[in-house]
């Protein structure tokens, strides 16, 4: 096979060699993505929440079904794009098994319930740094995956800026509640970036996380094409999003004539029993709504992946924004999930301050309440912002059933026996 012009050496490199094996059939890229697929965190994905609890029911999304599908649409954008671009061919072309890594991986990091989680673990680690579901992929990637030698898995600089939404770093954010990177990142951050420093113009906060390779963006789109569209077909299968709802909703709002014309076309779709294939159909139109633009940057000397920008045409984008605000009025905010979330923030909160009090600020206790592995290196932890970081890993791995399990034999008297150590 014909050398990708597309890409060079500095696209594939890693932050430490990697040893080359005899007969090697893959390339970088595709190593990456192998790694990514057998790895631990991939495979809780299957247990950790999309929009509703998993395990509620069995076809309900979660967060893996929702990665996969993100990826089969990655790779989709690639293949649109070879074939509409002028500037790219059989020889030079986005590589489609760096999207689909890129896909696999972007969820890696968030924690059990969600965007729940994810605010209270937030909330409860201010003090100590933070934290983001994107720097905790980050972290995934380059330290903890695998934890051998806490080298993670050595990604290739192509991976990293594919999965890199955000380049503000939390003591530059500000307070900000997300969208940003642990402060101790920045190593990975400046490997990314080639050791290039941001121009004065790209600002810490929403000017510089718009900064992203094409990787990233083709990554970006085919996440909220994913959950835009099938966060609604969850909410209609699951009967909060119903004809009556909908129309309830819309007239509440100022919607223009595309918009109206859109819940009319969803709320035809549940009354003709045919929500699943009208979603699907609107996957194409996705797709098809990107363009490669080209735009320099100061990385665009060293890689093609800067020299271009994902245009999608602003339809589909003011589309996609409104599947969002339909889900977020009528499922997220809805009473039921109200009540989840709040079940979850409770969860998560009670267990950090217990494990807060015995192992990131140190009260005494002598209690063993996390695994062996876990407790060894917290004990070597020089202090209690690391500490509290990797506690936080661990309460971030948890997926959701694991975490119900976790609060039952810590505060459940009728729950957990000398049986239940899973």
């Amino acid at each position: 096979m014909a050398a990708n012009r597309f890409y060079s050496p500095f696209d594939s490199e890693t932050m430490k060699p990697r040893p080359a094996f005899p007969g090697e059939y893959r390339n970088a890229f595709q190593i990456d993505r192998d790694r990514i697929i057998h790895s631990s965190a991939f495979r809780r994905l299957q247990n950790k929440t999309q929009v509703f609890l998993s395990g509620e029911y069995d076809f309900y999304r979660t967060r893996l079904t929702h990665s996969i599908e993100v990826a089969q649409i990655g790779r989709s954008i690639c293949g649109w794009l070879t074939q509409q671009s002028e500037v790219l061919g059989e020889d030079c072309f986005i590589d489609a098994d760096l999207v689909e890594c890129a896909c696999l991986s972007h969820d890696l990091g968030h924690p059990p319930f969600g965007h729940t989680g994810e605010r209270t673990l937030h909330r409860l680690m201010q003090p100590y740094g933070g934290f983001e579901g994107n720097a905790q992929t980050l972290r995934l990637l380059t330290q903890t995956l695998f934890n051998e030698g806490r080298d993670g898995m050595n990604p290739t600089r192509a991976l990293l800026d594919g999965i890199l939404k955000y380049k503000t770093l939390h003591v530059e954010a500000g307070g900000a509640p997300n969208h940003y990177l642990y402060d101790d990142q920045e190593c990975w951050l400046d490997f990314t970036l080639g050791g290039q420093a941001f121009p004065p113009e790209l600002i810490p906060g929403k000017m510089r996380n718009g900064f992203k390779s094409i990787e990233c963006q083709i990554m970006d789109w085919a996440d909220d094409t994913a959950y835009s569209l099938n966060d609604i077909a969850d909410g209609i299968h699951a009967g909060f999003i119903t004809t009556t709802s909908l129309e309830n909703w819309a007239a509440k709002q100022q919607l223009n004539a595309d918009q109206a014309e859109h819940v009319d076309f969803l709320c035809k779709a549940i009354r003709e029993k045919r929500v699943e294939g009208r979603l699907n159909r609107e996957i194409g139109k996705y797709i098809r709504a990107t363009k490669l633009v080209p735009e320099a940057s100061f990385l665009s000397a060293m890689t093609k992946r800067h020299q271009y920008r994902l245009e999608i045409d602003p339809a589909m984008k003011a589309q996609s924004k409104l599947n969002k605000k339909i889900s977020l009025d009528i499922v997220f905010l809805s009473p039921q999930l109200q009540q989840l979330d709040y079940k979850a923030d409770v969860i998560l909160t009670k267990m950090f301050e217990v494990l807060r009090d015995r192992y990131i600020e140190p009260n005494g206790s002598k209690l063993h309440l996390m695994p062996a592995t876990q407790e060894q290196e917290i004990e070597k932890a020089p202090d209690a912002a690391t500490r509290a970081r990797l506690v936080c890993d661990w309460v971030a791995s948890m997926t959701d059933a694991f975490a119900f399990r976790t609060y039952r034999r810590l505060f459940d008297a009728n729950f957990g026996s000398i049986t239940d150590f899973v």
